[in-house]
């Protein structure tokens, strides 16, 4: 069986209503129990970030879904026309915060989509890596033959989950308890890390003739869930054996004043693996593909807050890859972490960014700290 080039032809992304900057974060998220949060600063000095999107407003009151927010960046792709819309094969779309449990994510995509034909539609589960499994899903199907025209997308809404009238319940319990009304920095630290957005990638077997093409070398990931336990989760809590307990195993009770459903994050071990694990593989792939330093023009490494630049830096001169400062792209402190959309909203805002030229090679990198995933890509430009 011949496989097929598959390029990325096209790019969008949807980004919901004004810029927050850092300042006004706590007036769209709130107050826990009416004090100022005292990690707030702390947070954003070493996650670098300086503004985010919300898909809320001031109220706390929704603006946009997720799914929605996904189907207009597909519609920019075809720049709304539903002739265009009718050509696709397959939508493959990633998050880690779907708008509800059933249906899934995707099939709820397809339909803000209504002038789409019944096509196939993936849903890949996880976090950060969930976009980039959607990418893979709709690279192959185009490889392989399965689907001619193909949609993946990366996108999050997580901003209404991080409102302040999901732990008040429990910094109220608190408070009646001691004098410290505040939730465990576990819950609290990623309130002032993640962003709300979507962004989409058009992947066909033919090259677009009248602009810039990304053809996908190659997407390989790897999992070490064999040997780490959970570091992030939400709608669980973590037990002293390093197991999860399911919010379905809590009591309604216990779920409200416990903020079982809030997203959580073991920083102490975030902070010892996530760069050291991403390492290892990278380094194999290089090996194994043949790859040098010199041979990336651009590396696009997702990354969840500043704080993770100099280590990332220092763990591929340490497995002798190094790639110099002048060669990275991100965008985390103007678009904040939207986590599965994080890679699409870099590669968006380089393909449209008149840097590119043809022969250049692009790097990605995307952990998933929730239990140590990571995927990988190198594209070209022709």
């Amino acid at each position: 069986m011949s496989f097929k080039e598959v390029y990325i032809t096209k790019t969008a992304h949807f980004l919901p209503n004004e810029p927050v900057s850092n300042e006004e974060m706590e007036e769209y998220l709130g107050l826990i129990n009416d004090k100022p949060s005292k990690s707030r600063r702390i947070v954003l000095r070493n996650n670098g970030i300086k503004r985010r999107f919300y898909a809320i407003g001031k109220d706390g009151k929704p603006t946009h879904t997720n799914a929605q927010m996904t189907a207009l960046a597909i519609r920019k792709l075809f720049d709304n026309d539903p002739a265009g819309l009718k050509t696709l094969d397959l939508i493959s779309c990633g998050t880690s915060s779907p708008d509800q449990m059933m249906p899934s994510h995707a099939v709820m995509v397809h339909g803000w989509l209504p002038e789409t034909n019944a096509v196939e539609v993936v849903s890949p589960s996880g976090v950060c890596c969930a976009g980039m499994h959607a990418f893979k899903y709709a690279w192959m199907a185009v490889r392989s033959g399965e689907a001619s025209l193909a949609v993946s997308t990366g996108s999050e809404r997580l901003s209404r989950s991080l409102r302040s009238d999901a732990f008040e319940e429990e910094a109220h319990k608190l408070s009646a308890l001691s004098d410290n009304p505040y939730i465990s920095f576990e819950k609290e630290f990623l309130r002032w890390m993640l962003s709300d957005g979507a962004a989409a990638f058009l992947l066909s077997a033919r090259k677009n003739d009248n602009g810039l093409n990304l053809r996908v070398e190659w997407l390989e990931g790897v999992s070490y869930a064999n040997r780490m336990e959970p570091c992030m989760y939400m709608a669980s809590d973590k037990l002293a054996d390093g197991t999860l307990k399911s919010y379905m195993d809590y009591s309604p009770e216990e779920v409200v004043e416990q903020s079982i459903l809030s997203i959580k994050q073991d920083v102490k071990l975030l902070s010892e693996y996530i760069v050291k694990l991403g390492g290892i593989k990278l380094k194999a792939l290089f090996e194994e593909k043949g790859l040098q330093s010199s041979d990336i023009d651009f590396f696009l490494p997702h990354m969840s807050s500043e704080f993770f630049r100099n280590k990332i830096a220092e763990e591929l001169e340490l497995n002798g890859i190094g790639i110099p400062a002048e060669k990275w792209f991100t965008n985390l402190d103007s678009l904040g972490n939207v986590g599965a959309g994080s890679i699409y909203l870099m590669i968006d805002e380089l393909f449209n960014s008149g840097k590119l030229q043809k022969g250049q090679k692009i790097l990605l990198l995307v952990p998933e700290s929730s239990r140590f995933s990571y995927m990988y890509a190198l594209l070209t430009v022709c």
